[in-house]
């Protein structure tokens, strides 16, 4: 129905007798409300669950407008789309508030189609459904997310402040330590504060509670590659497709690049380029899987002495915390590969 009005209840009155008797039957009988207008976008009826709901009798919905229960906000939303699709003579779609005969207001979904005999335009046909639930479902669970994305920014906060003062305190004891041990203190600065750039890039993803596994892989490979030994580690990430992936998984597949980062930089000398390769295999109804390889430079030296290799245990660990499957070495003969588990159904 479009925003047009008759100028006098006579003429509704004179479009709706012309309907026929056969489709106020099968209008009546239908079990949701339903609306028709004339050519000049006057209602010329509506059935009885349309009355029903609105508690008024069909002489009263068309001589008084029936549209003066619509919701004011969703009036001129309303009156605009309908216009428009009526001026085209194309079906229209449009959701807004009713109020009902006990004065609430109930979402409708109203969906029309033009009416054509014989080539001539003959008006419209339309149809509701109350979708009150469904719109109260949606909201809930938009303010779901919202709390969730709040309590999950929260928490990363939390963790980044308390890892910068672990960075602190290690740096302080490495500094008061043996020679021979400073080098394993300083390995392990490094890398807690590698596990404070994913936590930070975790926080700075769009959304967090459904992190983009290439932005957030791209944006962490670049902190990384600056984090030690700026210019002499680089990190690629290519392959094909994308996926979104939990928090638990993408905190995972972040503190497993970062270990394969800190392993590389570990075994060599400090003039010595690395370079990690990570291709994205993100096939559409296939789960994903990423391969890592770590290469150095045809000039490796050896690296630092004293300082353990943890690499293969963590990455395991981190790996089993997100239920990943991992296999291979990280090395081009044998790829690390990172099977990520099934996206769950919400």
């Amino acid at each position: 129905m479009v925003a047009q009005t008759p100028s006098n209840g006579e003429e509704r009155e004179a479009g709706a007798g012309a309907l026929s008797d056969s489709f106020r039957r099968f209008a009546d009988s239908v079990p949701l409300m339903m609306w028709r207008s004339d050519a000049d976008g006057r209602p010329v009826h509506h059935n009885e669950c349309w009355l029903d709901f609105t508690g008024r009798k069909l002489d009263e919905e068309l001589s008084l407008d029936w549209r003066r229960g619509l919701h004011p906000d969703d009036f001129e939303r309303h009156a605009r789309i309908v216009a428009e699709a009526f001026a085209a003579r194309e079906p229209f779609t449009v959701e807004f508030r009713l109020r009902r005969h006990d004065g609430a207001y109930r979402w409708l979904l109203d969906t029309a189609r033009p009416l054509v005999e014989e080539g001539t335009f003959r008006g419209y046909l339309g149809s509701c459904f109350d979708i009150t639930d469904r719109k109260h479902a949606e909201e809930h669970i938009e303010h779901a997310l919202a709390e969730k994305e709040a309590l999950l920014a929260e928490v990363y906060h939390r963790v980044r402040n308390n890892l910068q003062v672990m960075v602190s305190l290690i740096g302080l004891y490495g500094r008061a330590a043996p020679d021979p041990c400073r080098g394993s203190f300083e390995a392990l600065g490094q890398r807690v504060r590698a596990i404070a750039l994913v936590q930070q890039h975790l926080h700075e993803a769009p959304h967090i509670a459904s992190i983009d596994l290439r932005d957030y892989l791209h944006r962490l490979a670049s902190g990384l590659g600056q984090l030690r030994r700026a210019g002499r580690i680089g990190v690629n990430v290519g392959g094909t497709g994308t996926s979104l992936v939990e928090p638990r998984t993408a905190n995972a597949l972040g503190m497993i690049v970062a270990e394969i980062v800190a392993e590389c930089l570990d075994a060599t000398a400090e003039s010595v380029a690395c370079a990690i390769a990570i291709e994205i295999d993100a096939a559409a109804g296939a789960p994903v899987r990423l391969s890592v390889v770590s290469g150095l430079s045809d000039n490796a030296e050896a690296g630092r002495p004293n300082i353990p290799k943890l690499g293969p245990r963590l990455i395991a660990a981190y790996a089993a915390q997100a239920e990943i499957a991992v296999s291979g070495t990280a090395v081009p003969d044998d790829p690390l590969l990172l099977h990520l588990p099934e996206a769950r159904v919400a």
